[in-house]
């Protein structure tokens, strides 16, 4: 019975947001669901398993504190937006400076981040035929990194991010669909007064704490509205973000809730354990997690890659041709992908975009502080971003992998 729920949900969502007229013709929509996507992406996979093992019956708490940081950064990427776009290439100010070097991270944060989501597809892929070697998966992830880049040296990718519309409304589809199955199952197990929270350690020590601060990148991907401008008016951005933000929030905090039932201190930190953990709910959920997680982390990784081939040209104003840029992008994230594994691979991740929004939320410090008189609230601004600052910096320097 459940199973047919779920399937039924997930095909409905699913299909509504692939080929909705009305969707696809709202700016507002696709505006929202670019920085909604990147946000919910992977996050949502690896996040409950891992808080599981690091926090415990805390985990909800935890993410909570993840989101409101991740939120507070937006305020800053959204004044940035506002207040600094328009004079971002008017002269060399501080701000400007901080801005380019912000870029120049930002394109080293994609590398990682590449890495990571074909990292995470091959865990999910091998995963659903029972293989954990880690050797194998490398061997999947080279290959897949190989394909995209040279697809982009001779083809381009324009063909390949089509494929992001339908991944995204895989996603959005499994993810409705689990939450319903959650639902249910935590409704029935309290009806049949077998609801209680598991056996298992919520203590936090200073090295748990660590791992937790590796684990921003769970709630990442929000910046991405700062790069739509050829698309999107300011306001439109900042609204959109501000909305995919606030939408991701309610997802995350009512999925950590309606997961923890499931939590056990076997999960450790392993990245695919949202597999397991959801079979107890329904036996089909697996399938649909597998699937998804495969098509959303590939439609991911094409999309940073599009975005670190551009960001490379924009800095080097295209000094190498597009084939250098994709081939350099093939050499490091294949270098990353053999001296790292994927726990480590999350922290690192979580660690560049945090010097990214540390860059972010200095220049928006420094806008503020150079235009008091004209900026309102400028002294309350000035404590929030100086204070998301020195946060960001702190999860840059602290943030160490899960396992």
């Amino acid at each position: 019975m459940l199973n047919g729920i779920i399937i039924i949900i997930a095909l409905i969502l699913g299909s509504y947001f692939a080929f909705s007229k009305r969707l696809s013709q709202s700016l507002n929509w696709k505006a929202t669901v670019t920085p909604l996507a990147s946000i919910m992406g992977s996050g949502f996979l690896i996040s409950a398993p891992l808080l599981a093992g690091i926090v415990g019956n805390l985990a909800v708490v935890c993410m909570a504190l993840l989101l409101v940081t991740a939120y507070l950064v937006g305020e800053a990427i959204r004044f940035n937006i506002r207040h600094f776009e328009p004079i971002e290439n008017q002269g060399h100010g501080s701000a400007q400076r901080v801005a380019f070097f912000s870029r120049i991270v930002l394109t080293c944060a994609y590398f990682i981040s590449i890495t990571y989501y074909l990292q995470l597809l091959s865990a999910f892929l091998l995963n659903s035929f029972n293989i954990k070697n880690e050797v194998m998966a490398n061997c999947v992830t080279t290959a897949l990194l190989v394909a995209i880049g040279a697809i982009g040296m001779w083809r381009g990718l324009d063909e390949l991010e089509k494929v992001e519309k339908y991944a995204i409304a895989l996603n959005l589809g499994m993810i409705g669909a689990l939450l319903a199955g959650l639902a249910i199952y935590n409704v029935k197990l309290a009806a049949d007064g077998l609801w209680e929270l598991p056996q298992i350690s919520s203590a936090i020590n200073f090295h748990d704490l660590r791992v937790l601060l590796g684990l921003l990148i769970v709630v990442q991907g929000f910046e991405t509205s700062r790069y739509l401008g050829q698309e999107h008016p300011a306001e439109q951005r900042i609204s959109t973000m501000r909305a995919a933000q606030l939408i991701s929030t309610g997802i995350y905090l009512a999925f950590i809730a309606l997961a923890t039932i499931l939590f056990h201190k076997h999960l450790g930190s392993d990245v695919t354990a949202i597999i397991s953990m959801s079979t107890p709910v329904a036996s089909v959920l697996p399938i649909l997690l597998s699937v998804a997680a495969i098509g959303s982390q590939f439609s991911a990784s094409v999309a940073d890659t599009s975005g670190a081939g551009g960001l490379i040209q924009d800095i080097l104003q295209g000094r190498i041709s597009i084939h250098i840029t994709y081939f350099l992008i093939i050499i490091i994230t294949v270098a990353l992908t053999w001296t790292t594994n994927v726990n480590e691979i999350i922290a690192y991740a979580s660690r560049a975009f945090a010097l990214y929004y540390t860059l972010q939320c200095s220049v928006a410090w420094l806008v503020v502080r150079q235009n008091r008189n004209s900026i309102n609230r400028s002294t309350q601004r000035l404590w929030l971003f100086g204070s998301m600052a020195l946060i960001c910096l702190l999860v840059f320097v602290l943030g160490i992998p899960s396992g």
